[in-house]
């Protein structure tokens, strides 16, 4: 289990968002537990600088909900019934499918969120496509009370190295740019998608780190990871 995880070796940096000015624009030169534990102020020091969280070119629905900490790029388009809360942020051109909803996360360039897509505490890459009724979890089942989460999130790698620790109670996943995912999927929490990978339909799994250009498919009782072949 590696001691650092570097966010920019799963996602880029954003560069036609407007975000510029923000930390966002370097959220690729993180590592992962320390931008956790300061993304809460990153993210109120992008809203003091912002000229307008929402870009005027952003096509929201009438029936979405939109909270009043949420940074929106240019071109991005939220559809029918979705909520977006929570201090997240939908970089330019993303899509958010019919009746999602997105907690707390950021969500890189040109990323499609299907329909029904719930995803907290994530930084999502550029150019994914997750497809309908995926959820990424972010709270351990394991808390006494779900909702007042202690349980710190760590990545368990296959052997008997220590885990990563994630130096946070809630997180859900760093899913990495160009990832493509099938169907009635469960992530997290606590789980790292390498780039240009592929998981399969009804795939249920959490803490673990999967290397670039993988394929994760399902085969009762266990998950299969094996390597993709592009």
């Amino acid at each position: 289990m590696p001691e650092s995880i570097r966010i920019g070796d799963y996602v880029r940096s954003p560069a036609a968002s407007g975000l510029d000015a923000t930390g966002y624009a370097r959220i690729g030169e993180f590592e992962l537990s320390d931008f956790l534990t300061r993304w809460d102020a990153l993210h109120d020091d992008a809203l003091q600088v912002l000229p307008a969280p929402i870009n005027p070119t952003a096509r929201i629905h009438p029936t979405a909900i939109i909270g009043d900490d949420v940074i929106i790029g240019p071109e991005v388009r939220v559809h029918e019934f979705s909520t977006v809360r929570k201090r997240s942020v939908l970089a330019a051109g993303v899509s958010v499918g019919f009746g999602c909803e997105v907690t707390h996360s950021f969500v890189g360039e040109n990323t499609v969120l299907g329909h029904q897509v719930g995803i907290g505490h994530s930084v999502i890459g550029a150019d994914a496509h997750l497809s309908a009724n995926l959820v990424i979890a972010a709270i351990s089942l394991w808390n006494y009370d779900m909702r007042v989460p202690v349980k710190e999130i760590v990545l368990h790698g296959p052997g008997g190295e220590p885990p990563y620790r994630c130096m946070t109670s809630q997180f859900g996943g760093l899913i990495g740019d160009h990832v493509q995912t099938g169907s009635m999927i469960t992530l997290g929490p606590g789980i790292a998608v390498g780039r240009l990978s592929a998981i399969a339909a009804s795939v249920c799994m959490g803490s673990i780190i999967v290397p670039a250009v993988s394929v994760v498919r399902s085969s009762s009782p266990k998950v299969i990871v094996e390597a993709r072949r592009i």
